[in-house]
């Protein structure tokens, strides 16, 4: 069995330029179970980097920070960018760092018990709150306020001000880990939690953390959830083959996704809503056209493609995790062979991959410029994106697909070359 298409030399393939990582101070407890990076986090605005190290602790970094000493671009500083320390400057008060021209501070944060899930998110005023009762609220949440949301261990979920790093919420009411957390990224400051008790559970924050909804369908554990762009369809997998697809709206559950043989473990939209990324244990990442429930595209990490059988066990090459690039023309993918794999929409083979031993998770940050990986040790380790300029024709077509829905481009009354390039049939 290969990692690669027999047409496919892995000498050929573009190597994935390293620019840094962040190591966990050692610790005796190091070796206990708890250290794990489940998951990564950039905030929207590109401000931080949410460094979940294992055993209760976050830290806040200020992406800009990391960006100086990794000297993105010049892979001499490196190795001085390896330690956490190097990345902070005590303060007066010993503990907290003082960024050099009153930039955003680092904050180290004791959440009491191991975190699985990570997300930011930030208020738009005047996005209306979904709640009934708006006569008066604990907290009023500004524009310029960045929260970040953590899932514990224990199942609750709390809810940290991210440029003070104080609590500002306790959320209760899973009955078992929370894996997962998302945020719509309309503003509204709906928070989506998915949990080991089978459920999915969307919170208003700006309502006190009132749960809104609590979404039932998944036989088993709940392992991810993505929002689409326009915040209107959430996407939900875990330990089972189908990928779920839920009305926002309604809070209803539009349609399963079949085609996987597997466990789903990872998923996250395209920036212009039109595809779907699912990855799974059957060692596949399967794009999709969620508007009609369509397999547009599958990129495989082992060959030649296992069987059914074969997929559905322990065959190496379970996919962790996968995450779109901004740019909406590339895909990282995580897997348990030990490397990372960077993907053109339009091509069956990586365009670049890079070493990464017991890797978790992974995330774009908010630039498309660098991801952002995270392992069974705690560390993060980053790399430059392949990425190239976008031709004008993709960009229209990502700014006609925020807008319209497979099936409202397929009524246009265009060439069908054209409709088919909408509709990324040909990618």
């Amino acid at each position: 069995m290969a990692s690669f298409p027999e047409s496919v030399h892995e000498n050929d393939i573009g190597k994935a330029k390293f620019i840094g990582e962040l190591l966990v101070p050692v610790a005796p407890f190091d070796q206990k179970s708890g250290r794990e990076a489940w998951t990564v986090a950039f905030a929207p605005n590109g401000s931080y980097l949410a460094w979940s190290q294992g055993h209760r602790i976050v830290r806040l970094i200020p992406w800009t920070q990391c960006l100086k000493n990794f000297s993105l671009g010049h892979s001499e500083e490196v190795t001085d960018a390896s330690s956490p320390e190097h990345l902070s400057r005590r303060g007066s008060d010993g503990g907290q760092v003082v960024p050099v021209g009153g930039e955003p501070r680092e904050h180290t944060i004791d959440c009491g018990d191991t975190v699985w899930g990570m997300a930011f998110g930030s208020s738009v005023p005047e996005k209306q709150s979904r709640c009934v009762n708006i006569e008066w609220h604990r907290f009023k949440f500004g524009q310029d306020q960045l929260l970040l949301a953590t899932g514990l261990n224990n199942g609750r979920i709390k809810i940290w001000d991210v440029y003070t790093g104080k609590l500002l919420l306790n959320l209760m009411d899973h009955t078992d880990v929370v894996r997962d957390l998302t945020f719509a990224p309309d503003g509204s400051l709906m928070l989506v939690s998915a949990s080991r008790d089978k459920t999915l559970r969307v919170w208003d924050l700006k309502d006190d953390g009132n749960m809104v909804k609590v979404l039932r369908g998944h036989q088993n554990w709940v392992y991810c959830t993505a929002f689409s762009p326009n915040s209107s369809i959430l996407c939900s997998v875990g330990a089972g083959k189908a990928v779920f697809l839920w009305n926002m709206d309604q809070y209803a559950l539009i349609r399963k996704l079949e085609g996987h043989h597997h466990d789903v473990v990872s998923c996250d939209f395209s920036p212009d809503g039109a595809l779907l990324a699912t990855a799974s244990y059957d060692t596949r990442v399967i794009l999709w056209d969620h508007h009609k429930g369509t397999n547009l595209l599958e990129l495989g990490h082992l060959f030649p493609p296992p069987s059914p059988i074969f997929a559905g066990g322990s065959n190496d090459r379970w996919v962790r995790s996968v995450s779109f690039c901004p740019d909406g023309r590339h895909i990282a993918s995580i897997t348990d062979d030990r490397l990372v794999r960077f993907w053109s929409i339009e091509e069956r083979a990586p365009q670049a991959i890079a070493s990464l031993s017991n890797g978790l998770s992974c995330a774009f940050s908010a630039e498309g410029n660098v991801l952002a990986a995270g392992t069974r040790d705690g560390s993060m380790h980053f790399w430059e994106s392949p990425l190239s300029v976008s031709s004008l024709q993709h960009m229209c077509r990502m700014a006609l697909r925020r807008v319209m829905t497979t099936q409202q481009v397929e009524t246009l009354a265009i060439p069908t070359p054209l409709r088919d390039y909408l509709t990324y049939k040909v990618i």
